[in-house]
């Protein structure tokens, strides 16, 4: 559902007063933010970010040892061969491509569960949530992706507050990566890549409307590089 956008610059304020409680260096004032007053919000189609999660988790299923043609089996039952990217194809097809980035997803998985409501945080100090992979399709039994919706009965989160969250990792990602350059003490267990892979799957799954916005990006498209 297409909600109106909250105000960005309240948003912003109170996220970087929590950086600034979390001990994490602030972004500078010019730092742009993330939709405009007046712009509206939605989120992608449940079924679309159910059917991301689960590839997803399904490429880190291959990480961990599962064979590529028990992936492939699992994508064609489950119908989601079209839903897997170039470059996650050639990882579980032929375990092409750096195995290490593949792994780190697991903190996108973690996001999109937030977002459809089957994580109950996504606290930037603390890992995932230990009933993650109870919430995700069972692998080794062969849980098809059908199995799997009609079993977690996903209920996303407000679009207003997906937004929030979103510039609030945006900022985040900007304050981690500087606290590492300079060398300071992180607030909690995890660092710039999760927070990035986190941002990544918040920023995919967040569709703002509004003059200066893009159609909606492709996985692989998200730009993280602001």
């Amino acid at each position: 559902m297409t909600v109106p956008a909250p105000d960005p610059q309240a948003v912003r304020s109170l996220n970087l007063d929590e950086l600034g409680r979390l001990g994490l260096p602030v972004p500078p004032d010019q730092f742009p933010l993330v939709w405009e007053p007046g712009d509206t919000v939605e989120l992608r189609p449940t079924a679309e970010i159910e059917a991301r999660a689960a590839v997803l988790h399904l490429v880190l299923a291959r990480c961990f040892g599962m064979p590529p043609e028990v992936g492939m089996s699992w994508l064609l039952g489950s119908h989601l061969v079209e839903m897997v990217t170039p470059p996650e194809w050639q990882f579980v097809m032929g375990s092409r491509g750096d195995h290490r980035s593949f792994v780190l997803h697991h903190d996108a998985v973690f996001a999109l569960a937030w977002v459809l409501g089957l994580s109950r945080h996504l606290d930037p100090t603390s890992p995932s949530d230990d009933r993650l992979m109870e919430q995700l399709p069972h692998l080794p039994a062969g849980e098809t992706f059908a199995a799997w919706r009609s079993r977690t009965l996903a209920a996303p989160r407000d679009a207003a507050e997906v937004a929030a969250v979103l510039d609030f990792y945006y900022c985040l990602d900007w304050g981690y990566l500087e606290a590492e350059r300079e060398g300071l003490r992180l607030p909690g267990l995890i660092d710039s890549n999760a927070i990035g892979q986190r941002r990544w799957a918040l920023e995919w799954a967040v569709v703002f409307r509004g003059p200066f916005h893009d159609a909606p990006a492709g996985w692989e498209e998200i730009d993280l590089s602001t």
